[in-house]
């Protein structure tokens, strides 16, 4: 059940234009599940009006963490707040990944692209506490933009890095790094977040290989909780499509449920 809450900022570091947040709020941390989101106020005056979403990176007993990039005004004005501010909060919400004990002695791969590496990291604690075998692989345009790297080799995941340019282990595309790592070996499971070019082309990947694949939608939103509809994504249903919420019917689904943009193509 979502909750309104003021969480004080007790943690802030940036690299560039990524931030990240550790926030007090324990009456959402309990609750929280990876894949979920906060929807964020960013300040109390008429404008930006619409609170931001943002995914959940971390969550104990206590307290949350979110990583975001300022993309807009609204973010560039989260990135301005200090440490012992507070922010109004309304989460957890959504549907996040869906796990069970059937990930116990299995393989997964996360694969993120830019700040969709967000959530992935909450997942991949998660699923190592289920016993299984985690390799995350992260992918930005350069260096700066993989800036997470060391905080999932510090929580004992495995991580491998690529950027477009070459300035950072594999050169080349996330995808790229990630068909070059199925060459070795085969997951049971691929968890992603990114871009949509980038998750419909690892959809690809997933549906030809034959390995189940869940994706994180991002999505401008209105209210978060479905009542504006305002984050609305055509979802297959039997044959067909049908206008699904991402806030509210994900904004989570699997590779086989998602209808891509027409413009999202190779």
């Amino acid at each position: 059940m979502m909750q309104d809450a003021r969480a004080k900022i007790i943690f802030k570091h940036s690299w560039g234009d990524y931030f990240l947040f550790r926030l007090e709020s324990p009456q959402i941390a309990k609750k929280a599940k990876p894949g979920q989101f906060l929807m964020i106020r960013v300040n109390d005056q008429p404008y930006p009006l619409l609170r931001r979403p943002i995914s959940i990176h971390a969550a104990d007993n206590k307290n949350l963490e979110i990583f975001f990039q300022i993309a807009g005004r609204g973010t560039a004005i989260l990135a301005e707040k200090t440490e012992q501010e507070t922010l109004d909060i309304l989460g957890p919400l959504g549907n996040g990944f869906r796990l069970d004990a059937v990930y116990r002695a299995r393989t997964a791969f996360l694969v993120g692209g830019g700040r969709g590496i967000a959530p992935l990291y909450f997942l991949g604690i998660e699923l190592q506490k289920l016993g299984a075998g985690v390799l995350t692989l992260y992918g930005g345009q350069s260096l700066p933009d993989i800036p997470l790297k060391e905080k999932f080799k510090e929580s004992g995941l495995d991580i491998l890095c690529s950027t477009d340019d070459g300035s950072h282990g594999f050169r080349g595309f996330v995808t790229g790094l990630l068909e070059a790592e199925l060459r070795r070996r085969k997951p049971e499971s691929l968890f992603v977040c990114g871009p949509d070019l980038m998750m419909k082309r690892t959809a690809d990947i997933a549906l030809r290989r034959n390995i189940p694949a869940q994706f994180s939608l991002e999505s401008m939103m209105g209210c978060g909780f479905g009542a504006c509809w305002g984050c609305v994504r055509r979802i297959k249903k039997d044959d067909t499509g049908e206008w699904r919420k991402i806030c509210e019917d994900g904004p989570v689904f699997s590779a086989e449920e998602i209808l891509w943009d027409k413009d999202s193509h190779d």
